[in-house]
């Protein structure tokens, strides 16, 4: 086995956790609205400061990479997250929780971002979906462990045991990775006689990058991505609870679902590129999407629900696989930063999401707003469409 594929299941075992304790929460939310006596809407601020956290850390890690190493980074940051994910599991009220989510958030936001940017180093353009898609399969694993395993231990044993559970998989990772001599290797620094220090001048990277129009606008898009695709994510799980009488594990169950049509995606991503190309991906993963989102919001008919997750599932990733690839590809010369600077807005944006749609939620209006998001979702397939990449 080649070193480059020993590490690439090694970092993709951190993201599978990464992805794990960022879904977690979803599946129960009622729980710790109820045992903390507050709203739903009030209940996702775990999830919404996990995403600021993992936003905001962006600026941070992706020039810190681009100056150790990405490796190294992926470790510290794998560390952190086996620490972090013990302290939320003994949180004593939800104003700790928020706070320790926020730790853990900041922490895996060194993870899957600049796992990215590792694979846009190691594999050429063409290969390159098809390779983000295998590191797709692990962190789509683990939403879907992370969303069915909150779902039972909150019916079960207990939330917290779910949250410390995931300590164990970090530290898995950590341990494996410290063995590896990519975590030894310091990045390659191209010489300077700017006199500016390296931060200073991987920040200024991120300002060039701005003043391109077709980096400005894919990023708007990611913004808008994390806000409607990944924000109202979060509250399926409540939906199936409460407007269709699933049990919080059930509801956690019919969530691997939709981690399953991640899969499938990540499966078929070969063929699925060839036969469809890139504007194909984007139009026919929104329109997936858009579908299962409009059949959340208002269907009557449980099984219905159920058929819209592994729908759903395919084109969320169809979609956000396409964003990711592009991402790769926006600053080759410092593709830690420019990944990162993605992963940031795609964060900013869920973080606006999870907002937005607990305000709905509390105010009764979550198939209206579940329904808004699904026509944006039509909208950011035909725009991602219409912009070409060169490679």
């Amino acid at each position: 086995m080649s070193p480059q594929i020993t590490t690439l299941r090694l970092i993709s075992l951190a993201g599978f956790a990464s992805m794990a304790s960022m879904r977690v929460c979803d599946s129960f939310l009622v729980a710790l609205a109820v045992e903390f006596q507050v709203s739903t809407g009030d209940a996702s601020s775990v999830i919404s400061a996990f995403a600021i956290a993992y936003g905001l850390m962006q600026l941070v890690y992706g020039p810190l990479a681009d100056r150790v190493g990405k490796v190294r980074v992926i470790l510290f940051a794998t560390i952190g997250c086996a620490v972090f994910s013990v302290l939320t599991a003994l949180a004593p009220s939800l104003n700790l929780l928020v706070i320790a989510r926020a730790g853990l958030g900041a922490l895996a936001a060194g993870i899957i971002p600049l796992s990215l940017a590792w694979i846009g180093d190691q594999v050429s353009y063409d290969k390159r979906q098809e390779t983000l898609a295998k590191l797709t399969a692990a962190t789509v694993s683990g939403m879907m462990v992370g969303q069915w395993l909150g779902g039972l231990a909150a019916e079960t044993i207990g939330w917290r045991f779910a949250l410390g559970g995931l300590s164990v998989v970090f530290a898995t990772a950590a341990i494996w990775l410290f063995r590896r001599p990519d975590a030894s290797v310091p990045a390659v620094v191209p010489s300077d006689s700017s006199g500016q220090g390296i931060l200073t001048r991987q920040f200024g990277t991120s300002f060039q990058l701005l003043a391109s129009a077709k980096v400005r606008g894919l990023l708007l898009i990611t913004v808008l991505h994390g806000a409607l695709s990944f924000g109202t994510l979060a509250f399926v799980p409540s939906r199936l609870i409460e407007g269709f009488g699933f049990s919080v594990s059930t509801a956690g169950a019919i969530m691997v679902l939709y981690g399953m049509g991640g899969l499938a995606y990540s499966q078929l991503a070969r063929r699925l590129v060839a036969a469809l190309g890139e504007q194909g991906l984007c139009l026919v993963g929104a329109s997936l999407l858009a579908a299962a989102m409009l059949t959340l919001a208002w269907a009557s008919q449980p099984w219905l629900a159920v058929l819209a997750c592994p729908v759903g599932g395919v084109g969320f990733y169809m979609l956000h696989g396409t964003l990711q690839t592009r991402a790769t590809q926006m600053a080759p010369q410092a593709r830690a930063t420019a990944v990162s600077l993605f992963a940031c807005l795609l964060f900013f944006g869920q973080s606006i999401g999870v907002w937005s749609m607990g305000k709905g939620v509390d105010q009764g209006a979550f198939a209206l707003c579940l329904s808004a998001a699904a026509f944006g979702v039509l909208i950011i397939g035909m725009l991602v469409a219409s912009q070409t990449q060169k490679h």
